[in-house]
């Protein structure tokens, strides 16, 4: 089965109504207390906007109902149905809901926003360790528990509506065709049913007859979704059970029953003999031949944290907002804040020429470097023409692309040094107004005594400054000069992304906004 076999759109189970011509589409400018950012994604019944609270400020996920199914009686009761689930489910592997209602052009569902990938992404993208894999399975499985504890059954449980969020939390979405188990069908509903749910994953039961399920069906779902997790691959319909982990096949061929009476009938006891087997010895001996490859890679993952501060510094005199996009490879970008000597400010960001292990070594050996230089004075020219000759000079010669700043407060200004890389902004409040500082020079590294050039600015308390590794966001940040630095930074990387889905899978990127207090 192709790649566009698991694109197409979840069938509702009803008669839909014949697809009219496509008409463009105008995105609206408020939907109930939400200001419309942008267009997420438009499917076959619904449309997602990505909008802002007027007054929090936080970002929402804005799922509106597709205008052609406002007069279908049993879609738009699905609508609510998936509304009344999300309401009632509050659970941390659970997308959470902030409101619904009617609006001028239909009806909307107002949810979290998550930052991540789907679980088909991740899968295609990135090796899971047999113990990830388990504990990702157990995340699954308490957000299924949840569910069934309320009387929820989900009925499209599959990995494009699961999302992996930058931390790693699983986030299980979609209860568009989700019912609830005193839910009743109307006959007239039943004789016009259709297959619901997307055919890999769902149980013999509920392709036979799809308003007829149970507990088990999810199970069923989540025991597909399971060995992919543990085979670390995608299984396109196809399960050979001896390929998964010894411990996990008796696991896995009772939640893969073609009877429903034959499985788990309680997700509780599913989720007893997954962690009993995960916190068993059979675990060591179970594990894959890639799972030292993968857990190196896990581990390197969790040490870009070392690399890419995300920790904001408390400088007494400014107002610090910061916010990264870490990429899904494990890359050479270094960003770092320091106290320098006189009561001045650093900030420092690199990102090297090498890629994946290589890189990230050459960047830890930079790392040091910095940090042992920046005590030594507070000329960039200095610390830039040290580091250009011991780079150079290296026994294994490799280019760094920097960006550093130097603030101080006393004398209300800024230094720059720009080399091939640091876009840096200042933006005016009134009236609203962006500026770029523009400072090039050659990349560390490139030859021994290149002539390096600075550039000094007044840095007042009515301005604000934005440095970056990502130089494409002229536009966001000149709609959100008022912002407060934090939610500046975050509404800055959220709409690069928007615009450019595939940013931060190659490089990290990092946006660091700075005021006065």
């Amino acid at each position: 089965m192709g790649d566009d076999f698991h694109k197409q759109d979840t069938l509702p189970g009803e008669n839909i109504p014949a697809k009219e011509p496509e008409k463009p589409l105008v995105i609206p400018k408020v939907i109930g207390p939400y200001k419309i950012e942008s267009l997420i994604d438009k499917g076959g019944m619904s449309i997602l906007y990505l909008g802002m609270h007027t007054l929090s400020k936080e970002p929402t996920i804005i799922k509106v109902l597709s205008p052609r199914f406002l007069s279908h009686p049993e879609v738009v009761r699905r609508f609510f149905n998936e509304a009344e689930i999300i309401a009632m489910a509050d659970h941390p592997n659970i997308v959470k809901m902030y409101g619904h209602g009617e609006w001028e052009g239909g009806l909307y569902i107002a949810m979290e926003y998550i930052e991540g990938q789907t679980l088909r992404q991740f899968l295609l993208q990135n090796p899971v360790s047999l113990k990830r894999a388990l504990e990702m399975i157990i995340e699954i499985s308490y957000a299924l528990c949840h569910l069934h504890t309320h009387g929820v059954i989900h009925r499209d449980l599959k990995p494009e509506n699961i999302l992996v969020t930058e931390s790693g939390v699983l986030k299980v979405i979609d209860f568009g065709i989700a019912q609830l188990l005193t839910e009743t069908e109307s006959k007239e509903n039943n004789a016009k049913s259709r297959m619901i749910g997307t055919p890999i994953y769902i149980s013999p039961e509920q392709q036979r007859n799809p308003e007829s399920v149970s507990y088990p069906s999810d199970i069923y779902s989540l025991g597909i979704i399971s060995y992919e997790l543990l085979l670390g691959k995608l299984s396109y319909g196809q399960l050979h059970l001896s390929l998964a982990p010894k411990g996990m096949q008796k696991i896995l061929n009772k939640a893969l029953q073609p009877k429903p009476q034959d499985r788990y009938q309680d997700i509780v006891d599913f989720i007893a003999d997954v962690s009993a087997y995960l916190n068993s010895d059979a675990v060591e001996k179970d594990k894959k031949m890639g799972d030292l490859l993968s857990g190196l890679q896990e581990n390197l993952r969790k040490a870009q944290t070392i690399l890419i501060s995300e920790r904001v510094p408390e400088w007494s005199e400014y107002h610090i907002g910061l916010s990264v996009q870490k990429s899904v490879n494990t890359t050479g970008v270094y960003l770092d804040f320091f106290d320098l000597p006189e009561g001045l400010h650093g900030i420092f960001i690199a990102d090297s020429s090498a890629q994946e292990a290589e890189g990230f070594i050459y960047t830890a050996m930079l790392r040091g470097m910095v940090r042992a230089l920046c005590t030594l004075s507070n000329e960039p020219m200095a610390l830039i023409s040290v580091l250009n000759e011991l780079l150079f000079r290296d026994t294994i010669p490799h280019l760094f692309n920097i960006g550093y700043l130097i603030l101080d407060p006393k004398s209300e200004k800024l230094t720059f040094i720009s080399c091939g890389l640091g876009s840096l902004w200042k933006l005016y409040k009134k009236p609203p107004d962006i500026f770029k500082i523009e400072n090039q020079n050659v990349s560390l590294g490139t030859s021994v005594y290149p002539e390096f050039t600075q550039i000094s600015l007044p840095f007042t308390h009515d301005e604000k400054i934005i440095l970056s590794n990502y130089a494409e966001i002229q536009d966001s940040l000149l709609k959100n000069v008022d912002l407060p630095p934090q939610k500046l930074t975050e509404i800055v990387l959220r709409n690069a992304k928007l615009l450019s889905p595939k940013l931060g899978q190659e490089r990290s990127v990092s946006i660091v906004s700075i005021e006065y207090r």
